[in-house]
C-alpha cells in the first residue's frame, strides 16, 4: 500500500509514518517545515519513504503526490498549545481551512481518476471542548455545542468536509480525533512565544513537555496553570499511530469517526506529582503555584473509546509513566543541545 502522509514532519506524524513503514507500505511525506524548523527523523533514509518539502495549501502539489497512492492521512495544520490558540486566533482558522480545501480537493480527484481509496482526517478532541457528556462518546459531537476556540471549531470544519466530501462527491473518509498525544518529538515550535513561567522562560505550548522542562530546570515551586485539577487522558504517540494506522484498511473504519485514547484520567495536579517524582525521586516534597489558566483551558476532557475497540479491535494501553521515561530522556538531550 502507498501512503501519503501531509504534515509529515509533525509530532504524530512522526510515529505514524514510522508505524507505517514498520507495516511494510511505501510512505510519501510532504512538510514545510512550518512549526519546528528542519527536524530530522531516524526513516529519512527508508528506501520506502520519500520526503518532498513543500506547502500542503498548494492542491496542486498534493493532487501530484497523491499519484499511485491507496490511502491519504491528512495531517498537515497549523497547531499549538492553549497560547497559541490565543495568540494565533484568526491564522490556525484562516491557515488551516485552506490546508484543508486543499487536500479534499485533491482527494476528491485522485479518488475519482486514480486509485485513491480513502482520506484519513486527522481531528482532535478540542472538537468536544463544549461537551457535557463524560466520557464522551463520537456521537456528541453533534449533540454539544460548537468549539468556543477558533481551532476547535476549524477542527470540526474538517470533520465537514469529510462527510460534504462523501455525500456529493462519494469520497469514503474516516475520521481521527486523537486525545492528549505524549512522546518524543515535540520541541521548540517556531511560532510559539517564549512567556514566562515562574523563574522559567520557556516555549513548550504543551502540558506534559512543559512539566517535564521546568522540573528538569530545577524550578521549585512548581508553577501549573489553573487548579491542577482540571482532567485529561495523556494517550502515548506509539498508541495513537497504531491507531490512526489501524483505520486505513479496515472495512468498519470507512465513514466513521473514533475517538482514540488511553482509558485512564489524570489531573494536571496528578501529572505535576508524576513527573516530579520522576525526576527527583520520593522524598523531595512537591509544592505548586497556581497560575492564572488561559480561557480555552478546557476543565474535563473524558472520551468514550468503546467504539475503537468494538470496531477496530484498537486499545491504547502505553501506561503514563513509560511515556514519562521517553519524554524525559528526550526533554533532557534537547536541552544539551540548546534546543529549548
Amino acid at each position: 500500500m502507498k501512503v501519503l502522509v501531509t504534515g509529515s514532519a509533525g509530532f504524530i506524524a512522526g510515529y505514524v509514518v514510522e508505524r507505517l513503514l514498520e507495516e511494510g507500505h511505501e510512505v510519501v511525506g510532504l512538510d514545510n517545515f512550518d512549526k519546528y524548523g528542519r527536524v530530522a527523523r531516524g526513516y529519512d533514509g527508508h528506501p520506502r519513504y520519500r520526503f518532498v518539502e513543500g506547502d500542503a495549501k498548494d492542491s496542486g502539489l498534493v493532487r501530484a503526490l497523491l499519484s499511485g497512492c491507496d490511502q491519504f492521512i491528512a495531517m498537515a495544520a497549523k497547531i499549538g498549545g492553549i497560547a497559541y490558540f490565543h495568540r494565533f486566533a484568526y491564522d490556525l482558522l484562516a491557515e488551516n481551512e485552506r490546508i484543508t480545501a486543499a487536500a479534499f480537493d485533491a482527494a476528491i480527484d485522485a479518488h475519482r481518476s486514480d486509485r485513491l481509496r480513502k482520506i484519513t482526517v486527522l481531528s482532535s478532541s478540542m472538537v468536544f471542548e463544549n461537551a457535557s457528556e463524560f466520557p464522551t462518546p463520537e456521537d456528541a459531537v453533534r449533540r454539544s455545542p460548537p468549539p468556543s476556540s477558533t481551532y476547535g471549531f476549524q477542527k470540526l470544519a474538517c470533520e465537514y468536509f469529510a462527510r460534504g466530501a462523501w455525500e456529493q462527491y462519494a469520497l469514503p473518509y474516516t475520521i481521527v480525533r486523537p486525545f492528549n498525544c505524549v512522546g518524543a518529538g515535540e520541541g521548540r515550535a517556531r511560532g510559539d512565544a517564549e512567556i514566562l513561567s515562574g523563574n522559567i522562560r520557556l516555549a513548550l505550548s504543551h502540558v506534559v513537555p512543559d512539566l517535564v522542562y521546568k522540573t528538569l530546570q530545577g524550578q521549585d515551586p512548581l508553577h501549573i496553570l489553573g487548579s491542577g485539577e482540571q482532567t485529561r487522558h495523556y494517550t502515548y504517540g506509539g498508541d495513537l499511530a497504531r491507531g490512526i494506522c489501524a483505520t486505513l484498511e479496515h472495512p468498519a473504519a470507512e465513514n466513521e469517526d473514533f475517538n482514540l485514547s488511553t482509558t485512564r484520567k489524570t489531573s494536571v495536579r496528578e501529572l505535576a506529582e508524576t513527573v516530579w517524582r520522576k525526576i527527583h525521586g520520593p522524598d523531595r516534597p512537591l509544592r505548586l503555584v497556581h497560575e492564572p489558566p488561559f480561557p480555552y483551558d478546557v476543565q474535563t476532557r473524558s472520551p468514550d473509546v468503546e467504539k475503537a475497540r468494538r470496531l477496530l479491535g484498537f486499545e491504547a494501553t502505553t501506561p503514563l509513566e513509560t511515556m514519562l521515561d521517553e519524554v524525559v530522556d528526550w526533554i533532557r538531550a534537547q536541552m544539551r543541545l540548546g534546543r529549548v
